[in-house]
């Protein structure tokens, strides 16, 4: 399967609750090596992210920061990959979120399906007026 060596240390269960976004990249998502683009994970992630943010700032938001990203492991074709958003921060125009996202692997292939982590990020978003201008975050 993707050969990659077995490692049961890596697996992992979903986290409680529901995804914010949950897709399955295609082929026209990969790099020359067959592994999903770390462009197409950070799309994903920024969207996962904006949508807490959109819905405590109760409209329009924009990323202002990446805080941190980490790539844990690969995401090939085919996985199911969820993305996990939480709030961690709300300052007086800005939202910060922590995205967890883990991929479903495992099925397809006609094995048993494993789950793992493998992206971490924190962004932070800023509450944004019609005139792009940053705007108080209500209480």
């Amino acid at each position: 399967m993707h050969n990659i060596p077995y490692d049961p240390a890596l697996h992992v269960c979903l986290p409680e609750g529901q995804p914010v976004l949950r897709t399955v990249p295609m082929p026209a998502d990969t790099n020359y090596a067959g592994d999903i683009f770390g462009g197409w994970i950070m799309s994903q992630v920024d969207i996962a992210g904006s949508i807490p943010a959109i819905r405590r700032a109760r409209g329009r938001v924009a990323t202002v920061a990446v805080n941190s990203f980490v790539f844990k492991q690969p995401v090939f074709v085919g996985d199911l990959v969820s993305f996990y958003a939480s709030i961690v921060k709300i300052g007086r125009t800005s939202i910060t979120v922590d995205v967890a996202v883990y991929a479903q692997r495992g099925v397809r292939e006609g094995g048993e399906e494993i789950c793992i982590k493998v992206t971490e990020a924190v962004l932070t978003y800023v509450a944004i007026d019609n005139n792009r201008r940053p705007r108080a975050v209500e209480a």
